[in-house]
């Protein structure tokens, strides 16, 4: 199994590392995994085989250099503007308690939220037979390539937000080739990162709530994601866990498939443009804030998860943003 890294070297300059059972090591001649991505598709090549052909590099302690800070987000694009993060929600079995606890008519407690409504249509068609069309997910827009934090990054939430919240999820990460193709370069541990009580107050909120930073575990997983990703999230608090529990994920655990997940994102043209990357989060059904923790500045956010061997560390902080004036021309 094959995965990938970005690091950059004391000296400022960046490399892709190959991490595989014999150990890590560089990939000669490449140093994002955005050029390694193009490299293999204008080869008509997967991946592997692109790294492979590129030969062995210089062998890496992946630990040593996480631990100095220098393992980068697994993917980045020579312009943010053209890295989108999207995603989608309610796409997990037991993703719809919280949010329905969120969202229900506290008129009318027996009658269905939108969001429990969502959620089944998931269930019930949102794993269709292959070369079928299945039921459309929720789906969101959380900003451009210049939101994302790498491992042990601090995760920055605005001064006007009224929470972050972790959401721990898999994140599918893409290339979109020469002709329009979107190509999965692999999956990433991700923290989505939300405001969840300012989406508490009304379910149209939810556009707002999740305009803010996320976070990127350090390696790419190629290949197929296992149907069954088991994880643990927890909130470090000092020196204290302050709060943990275990977060599933894969297929197995989803009320959607990822190819269905995945073709509702790109049937939009506007997602099909050459040379973009695009950054999906598949969703969760685990939040600290669902269990009525409340995060604070300091809080350093820790998720990981088999198959991938690095955790993701983030600290929070907070980032004061001055009101924009705007000026008539």
């Amino acid at each position: 199994m094959l995965h990938l890294a970005q690091i950059r070297h004391p000296d400022g300059s960046r490399a892709v590392v190959a991490l595989t059972d014999a150990g890590a090591a560089t990939v000669p001649g490449f140093a994002t995994t955005y050029d390694l991505a193009q490299a293999a598709i204008r080869a008509g090549r997967s991946l592997a085989t692109e790294v492979a052909a590129a030969g062995d590099g210089l062998p890496i302690n992946l630990d040593a250099v996480l631990a100095a800070g220098r393992v980068l987000a697994p993917i980045d694009h020579p312009d943010p503007a053209h890295m989108l993060i999207t995603g989608t929600g309610l796409s997990h079995l037991g993703s719809a308690e919280g949010r329905d606890k969120m969202h229900r008519d506290l008129a009318d407690p027996a009658k269905l939220s939108d969001s429990m409504k969502m959620f089944r249509m998931g269930l019930e068609g949102g794993k269709p037979a292959a070369g079928t069309q299945g039921v459309q997910p929720e789906w969101f827009y959380k900003g451009d390539g210049s939101i994302v934090a790498g491992p042990e990054q601090p995760l920055a939430s605005p001064d006007f937000a009224l929470d972050g919240g972790e959401e721990p999820e898999i994140v599918g990460i893409y290339l979109i080739g020469p002709d329009g193709t979107p190509y999965r370069i692999g999956f990433a541990l991700g923290n989505e990162f939300s405001d969840h009580v300012t989406e508490r107050q009304n379910y149209l909120y939810l556009a707002h709530s999740k305009l803010r930073a996320c976070a990127l575990g350090g390696e790419l997983l190629t290949g197929a994601l296992p149907g069954d990703v088991r994880g643990t999230s927890r909130i470090l608090r000092g020196n204290t866990v302050a709060w943990e529990k275990p977060f599933l994920s894969g297929e197995d655990n989803m009320s959607h498939s990822i190819a269905n997940l995945e073709a509702h994102h790109f049937k939009y043209p506007l997602f099909r443009r050459p040379g973009d990357v695009h950054v999906h989060f598949f969703g969760t059904a685990t939040l600290s804030f669902s269990d009525g923790f409340k995060t604070e500045p300091g809080d350093i956010f820790e998720i990981e998860a088999a198959p991938f061997r690095l955790k993701l560390r983030n600290r929070l902080t907070v980032a004061a943003q001055p009101f924009a004036h705007i000026k008539p021309l």
